[in-house]
């Protein structure tokens, strides 16, 4: 069904070969079609928001409230590597908590800190850290389906779907940090001319 969606997204015109960042949550069907659809030349992002929250739920209450703001300011950091080290010393210390949580915070740990590896400067690295972007248009767009009380044929949903995204369209606004997509767009192309040389 993931791949069948990457699939239809081609055959509508995406180009699967063009280096673009990829967010995503944590879903491992998602990220085994991404990397067989768009190789390694497009670097993931897995959300940040996600990540907490997910290692939050594993833990005791009286433990989800610092844990929680550990990983938050480690996401808040500038640079990559100290960013990482954060991340590891609150590994350790959730191994003495709970290694479920220690677990959880370890898998794809280096790839919720991709932007901040690309050098992405703060306000676009925001915007693009988590899929609050996607997530809000499709809530517009679940609300607007939801009025629909009795669903006849099978198109009908394709076109409230459509309707609702047109009514989410309606709230865009400009991405924060939008100024400065020239500096993703470098790095996209020095990250795909990397994966390129690594591969050679």
């Amino acid at each position: 069904m993931v791949q069948q969606l990457l699939d239809d997204l081609i055959e509508r015109g995406l180009e699967p070969a063009q280096p673009m960042l990829i967010v995503q949550e944590g879903s491992k069907a998602l990220r085994k079609a991404i990397r067989k659809t768009f190789g390694e030349q497009s670097p993931v992002q897995r959300c940040q928001l996600h990540k907490r929250r997910n290692v939050k739920e594993l833990l005791p209450k009286e433990y989800q409230r610092s844990a929680d703001q550990r990983i938050k300011a480690a996401y808040g950091m500038k640079d990559y590597e100290p960013a990482k080290a954060q991340l590891e010393k609150t590994v350790e210390w959730l191994e003495g908590i709970n290694p479920s949580a220690a677990a959880s915070l370890r898998e794809g740990l280096e790839e919720t800190l991709t932007l901040h590896r690309l050098g992405i400067p703060g306000e676009l690295r925001k915007s693009l850290s988590s899929t609050n972007l996607i997530e809000s248009a499709l809530s517009v767009a679940s609300d607007v389906a939801n009025k629909v009380k009795r669903w006849r044929a099978g198109d009908m949903r394709l076109r409230w779907i459509a309707a609702g995204l047109l009514a989410a369209e309606k709230q865009f606004r400009r991405l924060r940090g939008y100024k400065l997509m020239p500096k993703l767009i470098a790095a996209l192309g020095s990250s795909a001319i990397a994966g390129e040389s690594q591969v050679a």
